[in-house]
């Protein structure tokens, strides 16, 4: 299992619109390339926020950064141009428990 995290911190007035942008289009519209097998988000507060993308596969995680992160990422910027920071992590499962 390979986890894709992405942290966004956004500017105070802007945590509302970008909640509902990633909720509405952005999660759905990457959940539909097939790409993932699970998608949470996650808000630690009104301008603090996290998307965990679970890949079965290293190979469908990097199918996602081939074929589609270019195009996701322009969109992110094209709605949010300033205000709103990213972050990303790539995380290699080793064991669970529970």
């Amino acid at each position: 299992m390979v986890r894709y995290e992405v942290t966004v911190e956004t500017a105070p007035e802007l945590g509302a619109a970008f909640e509902d942008y990633m909720r509405q289009k952005h999660i759905p519209e990457i959940f539909a390339t097939g790409c993932f097998i699970s998608i949470h988000f996650d808000r630690a507060d009104a301008t603090h926020f996290r998307t965990s993308y679970l890949a079965a596969t290293q190979a469908d995680f990097e199918r996602y950064l081939s074929d589609h992160a270019q195009h996701f990422r322009g969109d992110f910027a094209a709605h949010f141009p300033a205000g709103a920071s990213a972050a990303r992590n790539v995380w290699t499962e080793i064991e669970r428990w529970g």
